[in-house]
């Protein structure tokens, strides 16, 4: 996977609209269950190329410190050869004195390379340490919308259950109307109130038997107060 390929992929990612796809979407859980997998399998792939690219860069920064440090390396043996050939000069060793010179070339020679290729290395260090930055920007920002993905999930199945729960309840309550007569509750409320009325019924119907007692119990009252009057009238002289 080239580098172009992977800041393609993480920044279109990054910016996809979740509400425009679920707005879209026909089942949005269903939708949302297999964004979140796309997403995941995404972010896991991108980390590994990530990785690869950071790695890539570690690497060449290495090769840049070599560089440089050979450069600085070979620029002191240059000059302890130049120095050395000076000294044998100046005892009268010629011979040996261009020997070192030529030591001397040779470094500054190798000096010269490792400086170029240091100095070549710079600009695509750079570049890949732009890329590499933005690459990690970008999952950042994956990482981020997989969150809000999985958010967004949990706010749908909590609403989703809500509304089954008040459609449910709304139902049972639906079935069950009061003011409907033919309703079993109302049937239920007239049995009661015929039981009610059959005992108000017992309960007068006992009541005028006991003032039709109280009242033969009056008049057989009278009847013996008359005949004691009576039986009094007869015995008087």
């Amino acid at each position: 996977m080239t580098k172009q390929t992977i800041l393609g992929r993480v920044t279109q990612l990054a910016k996809a609209n979740i509400n425009a796809l679920i707005d879209q979407a026909e089942d949005p859980q269903k939708m949302l269950d297999q964004l979140i997998r796309d997403y995941t399998a995404n972010i896991s792939e991108a980390e590994q190329a990530v990785a690869a690219t950071i790695g890539n860069l570690r690497l060449m920064e290495q090769d840049h410190r070599e560089d440089v440090e050979a450069a600085k390396e070979w620029g002191g043996k240059a000059l302890a050869a130049s120095r050395k050939a000076d000294e044998l000069r100046a005892a009268g060793s010629a011979g040996e004195a261009d020997r070192f010179d030529n030591l001397a070339k040779v470094a500054l020679g190798r000096q010269l390379r490792s400086e170029k290729e240091a100095g070549t290395a710079e600009p695509t260090i750079a570049a890949q340490t732009e890329v590499v930055e933005r690459l990690k920007s970008g999952l950042d920002q994956m990482k981020t919308k997989l969150s809000e993905l999985k958010a967004k999930r949990d706010e749908l199945v909590a609403r989703a259950k809500s509304a089954e729960a008040q459609n449910r309840m709304m139902g049972s309550v639906k079935s069950i109307d009061v003011l409907d007569p033919t309703s079993e509750l109302s049937r239920f409320e007239d049995k009661v109130r015929r039981e009610e009325a059959r005992a108000l019924g017992k309960q007068e119907l006992a009541a005028s038997s006991l003032d039709a007692q109280f009242e033969q119990l009056d008049s057989l009252g009278d009847s013996a107060e008359v005949a004691a009057r009576l039986a009094a009238l007869k015995s008087a002289p």
